[in-house]
Order: structure tokens, then C-alpha cells, then sequence
């Protein structure tokens, strides 16, 4: 993986093969970010990252001048990684946290401006996420949750469905909290 933008463009991120993940292709995530470039100042945005991984967003966002960017995680060694990777690039914008996503956001008292989401495609309940976002009022008023899944979920009738892309494999649910 690479960081695609910024003041790392082009750094080569090589993650240990023993981490439990799925990074975002650099194809996908450069669409992703050609996309949030329209959608927001990235430099005045503060950014949840849920299902961190590698961190490959967290870094891309960081690389990016993002605000502030809080890497969630519930593997030790993924959470360690990212802890590493952001002291040997500078990032110190970001906090990482190993937690399970459900518990954090039922007790986060934090709003963010950009909240996206990797989970595994095949995890129970992914369709419930982004209900759980606008519950629990995380997110800030035209703040963007996306939501990367598998092509077998269709979010257009959820009532803060904002845009629906698709790149190979990799699918990106824009939600916007219009409040």
C-alpha cells in the first residue's frame, strides 16, 4: 500500500502479513479521496477511522493535513502497528485506540466530521452500522460517514444515504447528516 497525496505522497507502507486485514486498494482509495476533496476541507476535518487495519486511511488522511484523526481497532497487534507506522512518519495527529467498534461509539461523547468504516465484508450486522453512527449522534452536522462494503448491500433508502460508489470490488455508502 502507498500513501496516494500529500506531504508522504508516494511512501510505500509494507504492513506485517500476520495483521487480520484488507487493506483499501490505492485504486480505490485514490477515488475515495478525489471524492472527499469536493466534499470537505481535509485540513479542517476531524476524522474517525473505525476498523483502522493497517491504518492505510488514517495515514492517507493524515498525509493529507487532516485535523485530527482517531484510529479505532480491536486487534492489539493492528492498533501497535499503526502507533509505529504514524511515529516513524510524523503523524502526530493521529490517536489510535484499540476498542470494539460498537462499544466505542455507544460511549464516545466526541463528534467527528469524517467517520469511515472498513469493516470485514463478511461481518455480522454491517448493514446495522451506519444507524449506529446517526444514533449516537458522532457525527457532526454535514459531517460524511462512509461506509466500505461489498456489492451484496444496498443502502439508497436509508434516510441519510448521500452518493453510492463502486470500484472492482470495493464499494463506498456515502451517508450525510443533514442536521
Amino acid at each position: 500500500m502507498r500513501i496516494i497525496s500529500g506531504k508522504n505522497k508516494g511512501r510505500q507502507i509494507i504492513a506485517p502479513k500476520n495483521l487480520p486485514v484488507r487493506p483499501t486498494t490505492d485504486f480505490a482509495k485514490e477515488s475515495l479521496f478525489n471524492i472527499l476533496n469536493n466534499l470537505v476541507v481535509l485540513a479542517d476535518t476531524d476524522v474517525l477511522d473505525l476498523f483502522a487495519g493497517t491504518g492505510n486511511i488514517s495515514y492517507e488522511f493524515a498525509s493529507r493535513e487532516g485535523k485530527t484523526i482517531t484510529a479505532i481497532d480491536n486487534n492489539r497487534n493492528c492498533v501497535q502497528f499503526i502507533k509505529q507506522t504514524a511515529a516513524r512518519l510524523n503523524y502526530e495527529n493521529i490517536d489510535t485506540i484499540q476498542s470494539d467498534y460498537m462499544s466505542f461509539i455507544n460511549n464516545v461523547h466526541e463528534k467527528w466530521d469524517v467517520i469511515y468504516a472498513d469493516p470485514p465484508y463478511n461481518m455480522e450486522g454491517i448493514e446495522n452500522i451506519p444507524q449506529l453512527i446517526f444514533d449516537n449522534e458522532v457525527l457532526n452536522a454535514d459531517g460524511f460517514f462512509i461506509l466500505e462494503h461489498n456489492k451484496s448491500i444496498d443502502f439508497l433508502e436509508h434516510p441519510n444515504f448521500y452518493d453510492h460508489r463502486h470500484y472492482g470490488k470495493v464499494n463506498f455508502t456515502f451517508f450525510r447528516n443533514r442536521q
